[in-house]
């Protein structure tokens, strides 16, 4: 039972999304909807709403399509004339309204036309799967299951799965495989139970929030401001998050939650308050409507206050706890400082982050049997940085539970046994199979229990435990990844990028090549492969015009990217989210790239005011070059113009199909659909080139390049973007000096030149830029705003 083609029916947001998420796996798929009304004979007519649903999801921003070419995979349809094109189908997923009996007449046909052993899922939030089959026949519930999607389905991480009684093990074990590494989604095993795992406890935390705003006599604003980083939880915060779910979303969840579940002891916080059903009635649903807690008007944005219905400019938010809070290093140290404050917006952080620990505890096992699901579950689903088990041990077990007695709470089961063991927290470091390695409580044993593996994994954070990194210092670490892999991990702010980084780099292919290891992985589990070199440093080293320091940094660089493309090792980067500037450069360096599918790479220094000097500037040239195979009488000027429009433009990849268009990634490199097996898939991809006998490519000795013809075609569409009003003064300036750069310099074409020349040229190029009054504007502009500067 292979999954290798899909169907979805129902063309809403999150069926277009399923779609589009099985296009971007390579998965050709059907997408099917009901015909409008009047939609006569035309078959487009009558298939309207698949088609202008696949249009909005290409054009939507963020779109459902990491490569717009990928459209052709997904093929529209409506129900009435085209449902036996599931036949061929190995999964079909239903996504239509969430009415029980709407689900079950679909079933009945597509009973009628689904292959015996095709796999049929609901996307359903929370219908109960045991009355969704009613009626249905042995086989069909066999193959059913639920597969809930989080919105949008190409960027959320989640997928709860729900297995029924008669759900086949080999179905959902495929489900679950396909899910993982085609689809790239984390999957959380929930039971039959009304809003499953991540909405049944967001949606309280959704109904608290608000409740407590009451209670406590805040604003908007100053609930976002303590709802946000400072509790470990996205800038949406609370009310930003509803205006972006839909108001009239927010209130049909909860109105749906608290009818279905009547046996829940807090169900009174899942009646929606009448402020939210009064914004419904007066149509400020959110960002969909232009208004909801928040409005933009006129560029500027302001918030509802609660007391006149009005909106209003925000009023400055200061809170010293949050303040205090935001000083902490990691997740767990801010929610800690943030509840043991002393101000308001300490007290309103306890009370919203008490009540939901002591709800998630009285939830297990009736939604899961385990802690780690439920953890898993909301940090996927509502990208918390911390579980409620893992943020109750951050915040302290026995300490919190104490000041919740004080306050006459009842302690739930769970916690009064997690109390009664040694460790006193719901997670632990235990000793099993020589190792030490990470333990949950385990409710039904009684006891911490090691945390099942996701097999195929690699988690930076399971490695560190118990070992010490082979070499050290404050911006990067070198690991013993294991079977004769090394790892060479960064961990400054944003992963940007000093000397000691670099030097770290160099010592980890030197280790490499020196014993008998099979190659270097670079990468990291962070948000950011690397935000590019540390701007501060070189900030610094300008305006005090310390260009002998510069000069040293860039020969740095380059003594590191020629280092790793000329390693007797294979070097492999593994990037995923952020990889800009001289990250993208290091990336660029590596024998191969393993990407994440949701990569943003791209070479933006021009936007404050320079040009890529960390080898990135020498290896457009190259490529550009590289790109007519030998023997091949064509002009690659086309592939200059191509890179030298990426740079000046700043163009950075949304996927990892867009950093393959723009150059950025090889025939070669490789893509991992899901985030978290990236340094695992890299880990291979070394074994694999060391067991072929790696070999390290020739140097770079007769490059040819553009010269002077080149940077002339270049300035003539600098001087089309300057007319245009696309660039400034000095963003012609500094384009202008990164194509004399790219191009080779003011050379006669036919002259092949070194990779060497390359390289001058662009720490030539850098080093002039650093002294210029508009460059160092830029640069200020950018650390003091993070945003670049038109100067």
């Amino acid at each position: 039972m292979t999954i290798k083609s899909g169907a979805v029916i129902g063309a809403g947001t999150m069926g277009t999304g399923i779609a589009g998420q099985l296009a971007n796996a390579g998965v050709p798929c059907v997408l099917l909807d009901v015909v409008p009304q009047g939609a006569g004979s035309d078959a487009r007519s009558r298939s309207r709403l698949a088609l202008e649903a696949l249009e909005r999801a290409a054009a939507g921003s963020p779109p459902a399509l990491m490569d717009s070419a990928d459209r052709a995979l997904i093929e529209p349809g409506n129900i009435e004339d085209n449902l036996e094109r599931i036949a061929g189908c190995d999964w079909i997923v239903e996504a239509v309204s969430e009415d029980l009996e709407v689900k079950r007449s679909l079933y009945r046909k597509v009973a009628r036309h689904r292959k015996p052993d095709a796999i049929v899922s609901s996307n359903t939030s929370g219908l109960a799967l045991s009355l969704l089959t009613e009626g249905l026949d042995e086989g069909f519930r066999r193959h059913f299951l639920v597969t809930h999607f989080f919105n949008p389905p190409r960027y959320m991480y989640l997928l709860e799965v729900v297995r029924g009684p008669e759900t086949l093990p080999e179905v959902a074990a495929e489900i679950e495989r396909f899910s993982d590494l085609r689809l790239g989604k984390g999957i959380v095993r929930a039971k039959d139970t009304p809003n499953f795992i991540a909405n049944r406890i967001g949606v309280f935390c959704m109904g608290a929030a608000l409740k407590i705003l009451l209670e406590e006599g805040l604003t908007v604003e100053e609930v976002d401001e303590i709802t946000g980083p400072a509790m470990g939880r996205p800038k949406t915060a609370s009310f930003r998050l509803h205006d972006l779910v839909g108001i009239d979303v927010a209130v049909m969840v909860m109105d749906n939650a608290r009818r279905l579940l009547q046996q829940d002891e807090s169900r009174d916080l899942f009646e929606p308050p009448e402020l939210l059903r009064r914004m419904v009635r007066e149509g400020r649903l959110g960002r969909k409507t232009g208004a909801g807690f928040y409005k933009k008007v006129k560029g500027d944005i302001l918030v509802l206050d609660l007391g006149t219905f009005d909106y209003r400019p925000p009023k400055p938010v200061r809170f010293e706890s949050v303040e205090a809070a935001m000083k902490e290093k990691g997740s767990g140290a801010r929610l800690k400082a943030l509840v043991n404050g002393s101000d308001g917006a300490a007290r309103y952080a306890w009370r919203l982050l008490s009540e939901t620990l002591l709800y998630a505890a009285r939830r297990v096992p009736e939604i899961s049997d385990d802690i780690v699901g439920v953890d898993r579950a909301l940090k996927w689903g509502f990208n918390w940085d911390l579980g409620p088990f893992e943020a109750w041990d951050a915040i302290g077990v026995a300490e919190s539970c104490e000041r919740l007695r004080r306050e006459g709470k009842k302690m739930p089961p769970l916690a009064e046994k997690v109390l009664a063991t040694r460790e006193k927290s719901f997670y632990a470091r235990l000793e099993a199979q020589g190792e030490r390695r990470r333990a949950f409580f385990d409710l039904g044993a009684g006891r911490h229990a090691p945390v099942p593996e996701r097999p195929g994994l690699v988690i930076l954070d399971d490695l560190r435990e118990g070992r010490r990194p082979i070499r050290s210092n404050a911006w990067a670490s070198l690991w013993d990844l294991g079977d004769g892999v090394l790892l060479v991990e960064f961990h400054s702010k944003m992963n940007t990028i000093s000397g000691e980084t670099l030097a770290m780099v160099r010592d980890g292919v030197d280790e490499a090549e020196r014993g008998s290891w099979a190659g270097l992985v670079i990468g990291n589990q962070a948000p950011a492969f690397s935000a590019g070199a540390n701007l501060v440093g070189l900030a610094e080293a300008a305006k005090e015009r310390r260009f002998d320091a510069i000069d040293a940094m860039i020969r740095d660089f380059h003594r590191t990217v020629l280092r790793m493309r000329y390693a007797g090792k294979p070097v492999v980067t593994a990037v995923q989210g952020l990889t800009l500037g001289g990250g993208c450069e290091l990336a660029l360096a590596a024998a191969r790239v393993q990407a994440a599918a949701e990569v943003n790479m791209g070479l933006v220094e021009l936007g404050v005011g320079l040009i890529p000097a960390g080898g990135g500037t020498r290896e457009l040239a190259c490529r550009a070059w590289e790109a007519v195979p030998a023997g091949v009488a064509a002009d690659f000027f086309p592939w200059v113009r191509a890179s030298f429009e990426t740079v000046a433009q700043a163009k950075t990849s949304q996927s990892a199909a867009e950093a393959r268009a723009l150059g950025f990634l090889r025939d070669g490199d490789a893509v991992s659909m899901n985030r978290d097996r990236v340094l695992a898939d890299a880990k291979r991809v070394v074994l694999a080139l060391a067991e072929g006998g790696h070999r390290p490519p020739r140097p770079r000795r007769e490059v040819r390049v553009s010269g002077r013809p080149g940077i002339s075609e270049l300035k003539v569409l600098l001087h089309q973007y300057r007319e245009a009003g696309y660039a400034s003064e000095h963003d012609v300036h500094v384009a202008g000096k990164f194509a004399g750069a790219l191009c080779g310099g003011d050379i006669d074409p036919e002259l092949p030149v070194t990779e060497e020349h390359l390289l001058d040229l662009e720490r030539e190029v850098f080093l002039s830029l650093c002294g210029e009054p508009k460059t160092l504007e830029r640069i200020a502009h950018t650390l003091k705003t993070g945003k670049p500067l038109r100067n």
